[in-house]
């Protein structure tokens, strides 16, 4: 609620704090009292509402604006379609920042009090005033500028990427970076300039404790790196021959609706860099690509995206219209993507049940390909220049030089002309590869392109942690998962994960969720032991 520019800039971008480590994992299991029980007692509740669902149906409208603009908008329309979006994010944020609602949240402050601290109704107010004193902050005109600057910067990027021209961006890009830097002086008082743009999508994280996350988890990274790539690569050939777009997608939509997503409240479409969307809990759309050397491609890139959609679609239906709607911090959000990605996706029982179904569908290409060789192949590691094409041992290293990156460009030790070469000497220390071209080096990510600089990149490390976390989790609740994955059938996980998780929405900030689910705070270990588990097997480490 009146952040649209976060909406539309990366789609699933949440907020998350990390105070309340008091709460117990009880809380998750008893059922809250229903949004409906004080609108009937309180008419101050029913009035929020109805304001806030208000402002939730203008954001509605930009982003399907949005998608629009990144799926099937001709090239021509872009003009018009920033400044559309900008009139949208003016009223949506001028609404949601009338004194009024200020005046309906003080209201409520008794109410607030008399409710358990996990109802329906309590949490409604938490959040929304804590989003409330948040936008205030921030002035509607500004808003509406910065709109209209990020759709002028993506249609640059859509030009400048395939033409490999960083020089096309540079300008925009350099907006870009003085707008980001104006958006957190609206919230004086930080540590680290950085820290307000992170609030945004993981409410509560410090540039300073994610650099000590970060640098202790590289620390356990790096040797596993050069243990693997000391060794003789392994053959992933039978996934770079020629697979025809159609049955691609024709297969993808078929694993999609195995595993759960909903077609009647979603679909599917290409763009250039995939995204989910939820314009409400009955639309919940993901996007895709296709490379036709590449099979890997739209496959994990679909089941990617399913796993925010998934997310979207278990929310609470009551919560429908409200700031409650929705995954609570990008690092949450972005834990479900790869937990269904990678750790049943790539799992190797998921393809025992899926690979004869992959074969059939592309026998000249695969019929002679064993299963233990799809599976090494799809799970093969190596230094690679693409973030989005990494495997899960290197993964985290390219999203740790975006976000060193992105602190060195708001603190001015980093100009914006040499974030090319920058960029390309942070992959040659870190990863022992050197891009050819900006298209596979600066300009490859659309996220500073349509976004703040800062604050984009931290929560998908965090959720490559928090979803070793939460599967862990739900392996300890239900050891049966793992024989029910090689069986094709994925309901009792993704059954746990709508009934610890999904359901909440945004009750929950994501350090009491992950407290409420795990019984534990935020750590590194389950995914390190993950990695160590797997990979250890498929390379003998």
């Amino acid at each position: 609620m009146g952040t649209i520019f976060l909406l539309c800039c990366q789609v699933y971008i949440y907020k998350f704090t990390k105070h309340y480590t008091r709460v117990k994992k009880q809380v998750f299991k008893r059922q809250s009292p229903t949004m409906q029980t004080t609108e009937k007692t309180e008419p101050k509740i029913l009035e929020l509402k109805t304001r806030l669902s208000e402002i939730n149906d203008i954001e509605a409208a930009a982003s399907v604006l949005y998608w629009d603009q990144a799926t099937y908008m001709p090239p021509g329309g872009a003009a018009a379609r920033g400044r559309q979006l900008a009139t949208l994010q003016q009223i949506s944020h001028s609404k949601f920042i009338d004194p009024a609602i200020g005046q309906l949240l003080e209201d409520l402050r008794p109410l607030e009090k008399s409710l358990a601290y996990d109802s329906d109704e309590a949490s409604l107010i938490r959040l929304t005033r804590r989003k409330y004193e948040a936008a205030v902050r921030v002035p509607a005109q500004f808003m509406a500028q910065f709109s209209m600057h990020r759709t002028e910067s993506y249609e640059a990027w859509a030009a400048a990427r395939p033409s490999n021209n960083f020089r096309l961006v540079q300008p925009y890009l350099e907006k870009t970076l003085d707008m980001s830097r104006e958006l957190a002086n609206f919230f004086p008082g930080y540590e680290h300039i950085a820290d307000p743009l992170i609030d945004f999508g993981d409410y509560g994280m410090k540039a300073d404790f994610l650099r000590s996350l970060f640098a202790d988890l590289r620390q356990q990274l790096v040797p596993i790196v050069e243990a693997i790539t000391s060794q003789n690569p392994i053959d992933d050939s039978c996934l770079h021959q020629i697979y025809p777009e159609a049955q691609q997608l024709e297969f993808s939509l078929k694993v999609l609706e195995h595993l759960g997503y909903d077609f009647h409240r979603g679909r599917q479409d290409k763009t250039h860099h995939p995204f989910m969307i939820n314009f409400s809990v009955g639309d919940v759309r993901i996007t895709t690509r296709v490379y036709e050397n590449d099979l890997g491609q739209a496959l994990f890139s679909t089941i990617h995206e399913m796993g925010h959609a998934l997310y979207e679609q278990g929310v609470n239906r009551d919560f429908e219209g409200t700031p409650l709607a929705g995954g609570t911090s990008s690092g949450v959000h972005e834990s479900q993507s790869r937990l269904w990605e990678n750790m049943v996706g790539r799992r190797q029982g998921f393809w025992k049940y899926f690979y004869p179904q992959l074969q059939a569908t592309f026998p000249t290409q695969l019929g002679d390909v064993s299963l233990d060789t799809f599976y090494r192949a799809i799970n093969k590691v190596g230094r690679t220049l693409i973030r989005t094409d990494a495997d899960e041992v290197t993964y985290n290293l390219h999203v740790m030089i975006r976000f060193d990156l992105e602190l060195q460009l708001l603190e001015g030790s980093l100009e914006v002309r040499d974030l090319p070469d920058a960029w390309n000497e942070r992959y040659r220390s870190d990863l022992g590869i050197l891009p050819e071209t900006d298209t596979d080096g600066v300009l490859q990510d659309v996220h500073w392109y349509t976004g703040q600089i800062g604050g984009m990149f931290q929560g998908y490390t965090l959720g490559n942690l928090i979803s070793a976390q939460f599967f862990e989790a739900a392996l300890e609740a239900h050891p049966e998962i793992s024989q029910e994955i090689e069986q094709g059938d994925c309901n009792t996980l993704h059954n746990w994960l709508k009934d610890e998780i999904y359901q909440h929405g945004c009750k929950y900030t994501a350090a009491e969720l992950i407290r409420g689910v795990t019984g534990d705070a935020l750590r590194i270990d389950p995914f390190i032991r993950y990695i160590r588990r797997k990979y250890g097997q498929l390379y003998t480490l």
